[in-house]
Order: structure tokens, then C-alpha cells, then sequence
């Protein structure tokens, strides 16, 4: 009987609405101290939203407050540029 197939764990982004492997996506959690930051090993404690590495949807997800909304929290300035950064970062390599 041959081994079942792995099924690889897929994720929402709230930028685009497209299901990624989760993998391939940005994690952006709220620590249950109340922080919002980047996630990148995706095994961080806490409420997690996940972006697919494009900066067209970190745009629609900013302008309509959709990290704000799945967090529960405000997100900081700085996160935001981080995600910028990383996405620059991607798109470099």
C-alpha cells in the first residue's frame, strides 16, 4: 500500500484573499503580550494573520485596516515596514 500523500497546510491571504501554502506567506501574530510583529519561523505564540509576498496586497490590506481586523489589534508603523522591507527583500532575490 503506497504512503499517503502529505497534505501541505494552506493559508488565507488577507490582502488578496488567495490561499497560499502557508509557507510561501508572511505571518504578521499578536503575542499574547498584546505586540503585533513578523513571524518568520510561523511557530510564534498567538493570533496570526498571513500576506502573500506581494506589495499590491500588503497596499489593500493597510488601506482597509485587514491585519488591524484579524488581529484585534493596531499595528504599528514599524510593522509595516518591516513587511515593506521584506518584500523589497523578496522581490530583490
Amino acid at each position: 500500500m503506497p504512503a499517503a500523500e502529505k497534505k501541505l497546510p494552506e493559508r488565507r491571504c488577507v490582502g488578496c484573499g488567495i490561499s497560499f501554502p502557508k509557507k510561501e506567506l508572511i505571518r504578521v501574530v499578536r503575542t499574547p503580550e498584546g505586540k503585533t510583529e513578523l513571524d518568520f519561523t510561523g511557530k510564534k505564540s498567538g493570533r496570526g494573520a498571513y500576506l502573500c509576498k506581494n506589495a499590491e496586497c500588503l497596499k489593500k490590506a493597510r488601506k482597509a485596516k485587514r491585519l488591524e481586523k484579524n488581529l484585534g489589534v493596531p499595528v504599528s508603523p514599524e510593522v509595516y515596514g518591516l513587511l515593506e522591507a521584506e518584500l523589497l527583500n523578496y522581490v530583490g532575490n
